[in-house]
């Protein structure tokens, strides 16, 4: 179910890209043999990785944590040299944590326990969101300048609609939807760089887990999200 939703979206934002393409091409004004209006930066695809913050006692990340994410910003420009707007958009995104911290079903019950590496093969949490970003946005782009400087900074909210912890062991793997992942993340964004290269950071504001989840020593999970890796835009 998750990969067909994860299809449609794609598809959908390729319409969407070949739709908006047309519509930007009729709304541009032409002033003395240049474009007077232009926007930038509307679609946009990211890779990186995530790092586990207040991570509980002997508790460690192993293999690649990684995100994915892709969608549409609506870049809405507020000064006539067009350099400086907001950003509002839809998003889709893949994250995965991999650590040694092992949940067990029982049940109705969800049980969390620090294992040693060496009792299981991989152990992951992935969740599969869709994504509001607003950015507040600078950059130093013309109406004829394809390569320039950019900042955006701004907020992210996030709806976890499907969430899975999956533990491979010798004698076989065990996999479930986890209810303990908040459904609503948030956290501060920020991009930076210039031409195609850009470096894209998330700070989670709220924790991956719902409040009052525990290790079965008692010991808080209070597993925040720090992600930095790179992010491409379009138009």
């Amino acid at each position: 179910m998750v990969h067909k939703v994860s299809r449609y979206f794609i598809v959908f934002l390729v319409m969407l890209a070949s739709l908006h393409l047309k519509a930007q091409s009729d709304s541009l004004e032409l002033d003395d043999g240049k474009f007077s209006r232009y926007l930038e930066d509307q679609f946009y695809i990211g890779f990186g990785y995530n790092l586990l913050l207040n991570k509980p006692t002997d508790a460690v990340q192993r293999n690649l944590s990684y995100n994915l994410q892709l969608g549409f910003i609506k870049d809405i420009p507020l000064n006539v040299r067009r350099n400086f707007g907001i950003g509002i958009g839809l998003g889709y995104a893949v994250n995965s944590y991999y650590s040694n911290v092992v949940a067990a079903q029982s049940g109705d019950e969800l049980t969390y326990e620090v294992l040693n590496t060496s009792e299981f093969n991989r152990n992951k949490l992935g969740t599969h969101s869709l994504e509001l970003p607003f950015e507040f946005r600078w950059r130093t782009s013309t109406a004829e300048e394809y390569r320039f400087w950019r900042i955006y900074a701004g907020a992210k909210l996030g709806y976890v609609f499907s969430g899975r912890s999956r533990t491979v062991m010798e004698d076989g793997t065990m996999a479930f939807s986890n209810p303990d992942i908040n459904e609503f993340q948030y956290g501060l964004i920020l991009s930076f760089g210039y031409n195609t290269w850009n470096v894209h950071a998330y700070y989670g504001l709220n924790p991956l887990l719902e409040n009052g989840t525990d290790l079965q020593s008692g010991e808080s999970l209070d597993l925040n999200v720090l992600r930095i890796g790179v992010i491409f835009y379009i138009l």
